[in-house]
């Protein structure tokens, strides 16, 4: 039988979020790969689970060597499962390089989809869901943290981003001198846990707020810039000419409006 690899989501706060599916997959797996051994280890017990697989340690520092020996393991015909601490492995957390090597290798790779901080953070924001992007976590040193910043200024969707609660203050400083004081945003904190809040305000509102010092792992929502007002020859979608009509009104502006438009694929 063929082996495959396995990227599960769990839960990011509250083990019950974790799913029938995540829970069969760790306990009947030829090989766990965790981003923390102990950690998956206390969720399992939490969970009332054995995990009876071999358990591994991937994480940043190893990953590149410990992702082939994984999809080996694939190849021989074991099934791998790979987890991060909280959420979905490769967003903000280990698994990227062992899915390409999986590709590369032509091993299967499924997901055991679950808990997300992002989205979880955007649906409580109360700002636009259509269209979003995820920045993750910013640079630690000020200068990086501003060009990035600096960057994403003309940004229309609405942005994501982690951070550590003592760099919060900072960051959202940093967001108000890039985007503007009063661009609204949240920040949502303990998803999930007993103390789950979310504070939505300006970002100058938000700046003054973490002073305070909040405690948890954070997830900051920013507003995409706003869109520019039309100009007067843009206004209804048709050209604009300045004239009379029919011999009358002196000095009138009317439009011309296109027809219809034929729908696309």
């Amino acid at each position: 039988m063929a082996g495959r690899i396995v990227l599960a989501a769990t839960p990011i706060g509250n083990v019950r979020d974790g799913s029938a599916r995540l829970w069969e997959a760790l306990a009947t797996a030829d090989v766990v790969a965790a981003e923390d051994t102990r950690a998956l280890r206390d969720l399992a017990r939490r969970a009332g689970i054995e995990v009876a697989g071999k358990v591994v340690a991937v994480h940043d520092h190893n990953e590149a060597q410990s992702a082939r020996a994984l999809v080996e393991s694939a190849r021989s015909g074991a099934t791998v499962v790979v987890v991060s601490d909280a959420g979905m492995p490769t967003v903000s957390d280990p698994g990227l390089r062992v899915v390409r090597e999986a590709v590369a290798a032509d091993v299967a790779v499924e997901v055991l989809p679950g808990p997300s901080a992002v989205l979880a953070a955007l649906a409580l924001s109360g700002l636009p869901t259509d269209r979003f992007c995820f920045e993750g976590f910013l640079s630690r040193k000020a200068g990086e943290r501003r060009s990035a910043l600096a960057a994403l200024t003309g940004e229309p969707r609405t942005m994501v981003f982690f951070e550590a609660p003592h760099r919060l203050a900072e960051t959202l400083a940093d967001m108000a001198e890039a985007f503007g004081p009063e661009r609204q945003a949240s920040v949502s904190r303990e998803i999930t846990k007993t103390h789950e809040e979310t504070r939505r305000g300006s970002l100058a509102e938000l700046a003054a707020w973490a002073r305070t010092e909040p405690r948890g792992e954070m997830v900051v929502v920013v507003a995409g810039r706003p869109a520019d007002p039309p100009r007067p020859d843009e206004v209804g979608g048709g050209a604009v000419r300045g004239g009379t009509a029919g011999g009358r009104g002196k000095g009138r502006v009317f439009y011309t409006y296109p027809g219809p438009r034929e729908p696309r694929g």
